[in-house]
């Protein structure tokens, strides 16, 4: 699929759809598994423990980030594309209003089962993000071009970031516990379904593309 915006693929509007309903349900989600209490995503971990030492919201944290981030693409000579410029702003609000509607929850017979819904709708926007091909987020997109300015392999790479990355988001303050190894271990898996199951008609075919298995270490919108 073309990461394109050209106005003449009959597939513009769809893929602005689930650009931006995927950026909202991603910061939606990382909402609930804050409102769960039992562990965040790897990033996610990251920007709590920022948030708790700053006094900054999360989401705001989440943008700062991004934007971070993505100066880093400059010294790597990566690209962004509208997904990766929409995905710095897009995130953040949509989790900074989530927080603001969803209250506190108490007791394991709640944050189980808000956990299991942030990390499932974390797998619908994943889908739909990737779907829309309009490039990687600032933080894949870094993932990437260490890959390729290195020659370690995504995985690697990926591997030594993430750590880095929970481990100082943990001594920061930031919450680590079952939901962040269930992330880990369900994103993926999920993302393969949902990436299937949103994938768009080719420019040429009438027919829906079904996405093909993603390598090791598949990209995700975070």
């Amino acid at each position: 699929m073309s990461d394109s915006t050209d106005p003449g693929d009959p597939r513009i509007v769809r893929r602005l759809i689930h650009l931006y309903v995927g950026l909202a349900l991603y910061g939606a989600s990382s909402a609930l598994l804050v409102r769960a209490g039992l562990g965040l995503e790897p990033w996610g971990v990251l920007h709590q423990g920022l948030a708790e030492r700053t006094g900054i919201s999360i989401g705001v944290v989440s943008i700062i980030i991004g934007a971070v981030v993505l100066l880093l693409w400059i010294p790597i000579r990566q690209r962004p594309g509208l997904g990766t410029v929409s995905n710095v702003f897009a995130v953040g609000l949509a989790m900074d209003g989530t927080l603001a509607l969803v209250p506190d929850v108490h007791g394991l017979g709640s944050q189980i089962p808000l956990m299991a819904a942030g990390i499932a709708l974390n797998g619908v926007a994943t889908g739909l993000y990737i779907s829309a091909r309009f490039g990687p987020g600032p933080r894949d997109g870094l993932m990437t071009g260490l890959n390729r300015l290195t020659g370690r392999s995504i995985r690697l790479v990926r591997t030594a970031i993430e750590v880095a990355v929970v481990v100082t988001g943990f001594l920061l303050g930031g919450s680590l516990g079952a939901g962040t190894v269930l992330y880990a271990l369900a994103i993926g898996p999920l993302a393969q379904f949902f990436l299937r199951f949103f994938a768009l008609p080719a420019p040429d075919a009438g027919s829906r593309t079904v996405a093909r298995r993603p390598p090791r270490g598949a990209i995700l919108p975070r």
